[in-house]
């Protein structure tokens, strides 16, 4: 083969080395992948949220009856038997005080009382003319106000308020009832922060033993996944509802805030926000801005209370006592409902409970400060592993470890989030890898696609198309460097090429060996053989290498024998030719030789220039059977190697050689397909020759002849120069005998 085969070693080395390119596209795609999670702009987000999502509808929260937290509602019920709302306050403080009674804990409202009461008798009467107003609160009398009754309520056991953070102007003199002591760094920079707040009228917030934020900090979708604990307004910490009401309900003073650099805190000297918040006996991990992920479950009707039965006194005090009670309203013309990943429509005051149920229940669900390291570290990694794995894999390895690795990541954070309750984020990473592998893909089918159509120019002059597929399919079987492997040897040479080339000018010269050396070549590549060289008018070629092939022995054999057979109507057109042009013409006759045995193959020559070649005595011998074709007057001469592995050729021994440069003699056959004859005659020859060998060998010399004479007399003119051959022998033996050792066997003294 050429020098075209640097071609293949560049190739090679593609298959098991990274091209630059390739290596600094995968840098750049994770690099530019870390920058995108670590700016986090919404999609990306989304992902993340979305895979928490699922965690959550697929494994809800369990509802658990024994956790001391109960809602008492404002349902639709309660709007028929009570009137719509506001209620009057002194409704409100009656149900205080029932809950009261009954024992509870603390009663958290998630309802406003920023306005008068205008169901008061004295607020009646004020927008009564003089005379009406006059004669109402005669006929009444002084009755007290229903702001004054319910802060006297509230005042009376531990209540909890609700305020409403804003940006706007609004209470200015407002403050916690909560005391804050702040372990480590201050955490206000980190919270929510307003500057106004609209609050409760000044005497009922007065009374209460706490007051509490019901912010709600959606995400951009409007679904509420984390709740604050803690907000702030201007310098002044501000606790949530459900914060406040545990507090109170344990009757602690204040919050414990821990944020970074306190002791036991891990932050390496960064102030990054709060870590922990102790409420009374409970410590709950936050993330930095103090917020909580909430792990919902599905609404459960045994937290309900509705309003009325508290008010009618249906209701067994063992339900109340000892709770923390938040009261709130389900009825949907009352517009608070929030959005959570369970449910599109769910009463703000069930997500105060849940998260109360949530500090309760100690089973916290988490987002570890070291969780978006972790994703950007598999990102890295997993991602660079892929990138060096897969140039280096087949697609049948490749596919199932790249499938298995996305599917880890989803499992991965399942396990985290069911086992542990941690959240980490399998969508961002997998997606990465995903792309990765993509791309990955896709720039190395190109390069294979490329490296394929280099592949196939490369051999498919020198070897069969199918040769050139396989080669493709499996390049880790072309061996660069030599190897030593059994191959049939083909060398086929025009006869007389000098005085054919004699009356051809440069041009018609160069005409015929295209003409002539293209269909040969095409009958070599047809059965799988490779072109080694052209010399000439000359070619070599061999079988088995650099892809096996059980059967190249008759492969070879086959080549030769229709490389024979197209030389007739290769000599019929040119001596159409020849004629036409008032020319004369020589027939073109072509010796070939076949031979198997052990080579050398490989890349051959020196570190500039190397040739796909094989070396070696068997390819000596081979080129020295081709020579004899023209001593014997046949077109091939077979070694005994080769005819040995082509039983279902018919073939017929033509002499015992000792060829020049060997040593032991070889038993040497021709392919009756290649000297005329027709196949029906084929056996009777074959049978007339052997008779003839048998008798010559065994110095019989008048059966020799007598078996010659029968050989001719089938009319080969092909083998008559071998029958004139073995007729000077036996004249020549009939005058000097062998010696007594004689085996039978011919020394060729020439090539």
């Amino acid at each position: 083969m050429p020098g075209n085969v640097d071609v293949l070693k560049r190739l090679l080395n593609r298959f098991v080395r990274l091209p630059s390119l390739y290596a600094v596209g995968v840098i750049i795609f994770i690099a530019a992948a870390i920058f995108l999670r670590v700016s986090d702009p919404f999609p990306v987000k989304a992902l993340r949220l979305i895979a928490f999502d699922i965690y959550q509808q697929v494994a809800p929260g369990t509802y658990d009856p024994s956790l001391p937290v109960r809602i008492v509602d404002i349902d639709e019920e309660s709007l028929k038997r009570l009137g719509q709302w506001p209620w009057p306050r002194s409704v409100i403080a009656e149900l205080r005080d029932k809950l009261a009674a009954d024992g509870a804990a603390v009663v958290a409202f998630d309802v406003m009382f920023a306005e008068a009461d205008r169901t008061s008798l004295d607020r009646i009467a004020a927008g009564l003319p003089k005379p009406a107003a006059e004669a109402l609160t005669k006929a009444v009398g002084t009755l007290p106000d229903n702001d004054a009754l319910f802060a006297q309520s509230v005042a009376r056991a531990p209540t909890v308020l609700a305020v409403t953070l804003n940006h706007g102007q609004g209470a200015p003199d407002f403050k916690s009832k909560a005391g804050f002591a702040i372990a480590g760094d201050d955490p206000r920079p980190f919270l929510q922060n307003y500057s106004g707040a609209v609050v409760n009228l000044p005497e009922i917030q007065n009374a209460a033993a706490g007051l509490g934020a019901i912010n709600w900090i959606p995400d951009r979708d409007e679904v509420v996944r984390r709740v604050p604990l803690m907000f702030a307004k201007d310098d002044i910490i501000v606790p949530s509802l459900a914060a406040e009401a545990l507090r109170v309900a344990q009757g602690a003073s204040s919050f414990l805030l821990k944020a970074s650099n306190a002791s036991g805190e891990s932050t390496y000297g960064r102030a990054t926000g709060l870590n922990h918040i102790r409420i009374g006996q409970f410590e709950v991990p936050t993330d930095a801005d103090g917020g909580v992920w909430v792990r919902y479950r599905q609404a459960h009707p045994e937290a309900y209370i509705p309003a009325w039965r508290i008010l009618s006194g249906a209701l067994n005090p063992d339900d109340i006592a000892g709770r923390i009670i938040l009261v709130g309203t389900s009825a949907a013309g009352l517009i608070d409902l929030r959005a959570t990943p369970l449910a599109q429509g769910v009463p703000g005051v069930e997500v105060h409970a849940q998260i109360l149920e949530h500090i309760l229940s100690g089973k916290f669900l988490t987002r570890p400060d070291y969780a978006l390291p972790m994703e950007l570290a598999l990102v890295a990694v997993l991602g660079t592993v892929l990138a060096f794995l897969l140039p280096r894999m087949s697609a049948l390895v490749a596919a199932p470890i790249s499938l298995s690795l996305l599917i880890a990541l989803p499992v991965g954070g399942w396990l985290a989030f069911t086992r542990a309750g941690l959240l980490f984020d399998p969508l961002y990473p997998a997606l990465c890898l995903f792309l990765l592998v993509a791309g990955a893909t896709a720039y190395l089918y190109r390069r294979t696609e490329q490296q394929r159509a280099e592949v196939r120019r490369a051999f498919g002059q020198y070897v069969s198309p199918t040769v050139v597929q396989q080669l493709i399919a499996h390049p880790e079987k072309l061996v660069l460097g030599g190897e030593e492997r059994e191959l049939t040897i083909l060398f086929c040479d025009v006869r007389n090429f000098t005085s054919i080339s004699e009356g051809l000018t440069a041009t018609e010269l160069t005409r015929f060996i295209n003409e002539l050396l293209t269909p040969l070549t095409d009958i070599i590549l047809d059965r799988s053989g490779t072109v080694d060289k052209y010399m000439g008018d000359a070619v070599m070629a061999f079988w088995n290498a650099p892809l096996d092939d059980g059967d190249h022995a008759r492969h070879a054999c086959d080549a030769a024998r229709v490389i024979a057979a197209e030389m007739k109507p290769l000599n019929e057109r040119w001596r159409a030719e020849a004629e036409a042009n008032g020319r004369a013409f020589k027939e073109v006759k072509i010796g070939i030789g076949l031979n198997t045995g052990i080579c050398c193959v490989g890349n051959l020559g020196s570190t500039q220039r190397f040739d796909y070649s094989a070396i070696g005595d068997e390819v000596n011998v081979s080129s020295r059977l081709e020579g004899l074709s023209k001593f014997y007057g046949l077109t091939t001469v077979v070694s005994e190697g080769t005819a040995s592995r082509c039983p279902d050729f018919s073939m017929i021994e033509i002499d015992l050689v000792q060829v020049k440069g060997r040593s032991r003699p070889s038993r040497l056959y021709t392919l009756l397909d290649t000297v005329g004859c027709s196949a029906d005659q084929q056996s009777e020859i074959a049978t007339a020759h052997g008779a003839l060998l048998v008798k010559y060998r065994s110095r019989d010399w008048d059966a020799a002849e007598a078996a010659l004479a029968t050989c001719r007399s089938k009319g080969i003119a092909a083998l008559e120069t071998l029958y004139g051959l073995f007729e000077s022998r036996i004249a020549e033996f009939r005058r000097i005998p062998p010696p007594a050792d004689w085996n039978g066997a011919f020394v060729a003294s020439e090539k």
